[in-house]
């Protein structure tokens, strides 16, 4: 486990509670709203994670949106050479092979004719889907860690503002 979510790193409730400094008074409600303010930070830095996990799936994303028009390309090349082929360039192999996905290997691995790039596509188009259902299901845990961030800060702020009505109601005598 990473030492910044454990019990006692960086980023554990009792680390980050002993950052805050709601002032001198020990009140139950400062204590609570230091409380808050902690799982408040938390949620927010796990909303940060999914954020920039969201943020690579786009850039992929585009990467194979790219791939796709480029083999679209060379399929529309294929029909109108008079091979009825186009070659595949070593870098959109290369894409494919490091993502493991699959692609025509018939015959030369670099030459597809039209019927073959039509395969090479629809393994990017499923890639694709893939990561846009991952992209979806990122933004679902997203949410939930805004939900809970807005949630404790919203509690913290409660809890101070009683604390503040109580003190000064002993200040004045009511």
């Amino acid at each position: 486990m990473d030492s910044t979510n454990s019990v006692g790193g960086a980023g554990s409730l009792s680390a980050i509670m002993n950052q805050i400094d709601l002032g001198p008074s020990s009140s139950v409600q400062l204590m609570f709203a230091k409380l808050q303010l902690a799982q408040s930070a938390i949620a927010k830095a796990g909303a940060e994670q999914y954020m920039t996990q969201i943020q690579e799936i786009q850039d992929e994303q585009k990467a194979v949106a790219d791939m796709i028009s480029r083999a679209r390309d060379l399929q529309n090349e294929a029909k109108n050479a008079d091979s009825d082929l186009s070659t595949m360039p070593d870098d959109m192999i290369k894409f494919f092979e490091d993502r493991g996905l699959k692609f025509d290997k018939t015959g030369d691995l670099k030459t597809h004719n039209a019927e073959e790039w039509d395969y090479n596509i629809k393994s990017l188009t499923d890639y694709q889907q893939t990561i846009s259902n991952d992209t979806q299901t990122l933004m679902v845990y997203l949410q939930d860690f805004m939900g809970q961030y807005n949630s404790y800060l919203q509690g913290a702020n409660s809890a101070i503002s009683q604390s503040t009505q109580t003190l000064t109601t002993l200040a004045t005598g009511r």
